[in-house]
């Protein structure tokens, strides 16, 4: 059983920076890959980014690229998703969830994921 508490959510102005971060509990953290997911008002929950369960692999939405930047830290069994230059349309409510890879790329849709946090707003406004 892994529990995950997000935190970081807030305000931020277009063009600014936002750190999300997912802090886990338990002893298996290094063993999962963990994601980042949105959902915006309206819409279904959608993956912006992920990282295996060493770090040494990241895969990220289109949208997300070049953007946003998926880390962890093990020894602090938490993840964190760095949000650069956020456009209003990024306004969504995060997700980060834990999930076991059996294959080498890194999963990216909900199903894929056993653990699931309760989610911070984050909110950009122009």
């Amino acid at each position: 059983q892994v529990r995950l508490v997000e935190s970081g959510g807030g305000l931020v102005q277009a063009g600014g920076s936002l750190r999300l971060s997912c802090a886990a509990s338990g002893r298996t953290f290094n063993s999962y890959t963990m994601g980042w997911f949105c959902q915006a008002p309206g819409k279904e929950r959608e993956f912006v980014a992920g990282i295996s369960y060493n770090g040494g692999s990241t895969h990220y939405a289109d949208s997300a690229k070049g953007r946003f930047f998926i880390s962890r830290d093990n020894p602090k069994n938490t993840a964190y998703l760095q949000m650069n230059s956020p456009k209003p349309e990024d306004t969504a409510i995060y997700y980060c969830a834990a999930g076991r890879q059996f294959f080498l790329a890194i999963m990216t849709t909900l199903r894929d994921y056993d653990y699931w946090g309760q989610g911070t707003q984050v909110t950009v406004s122009s």
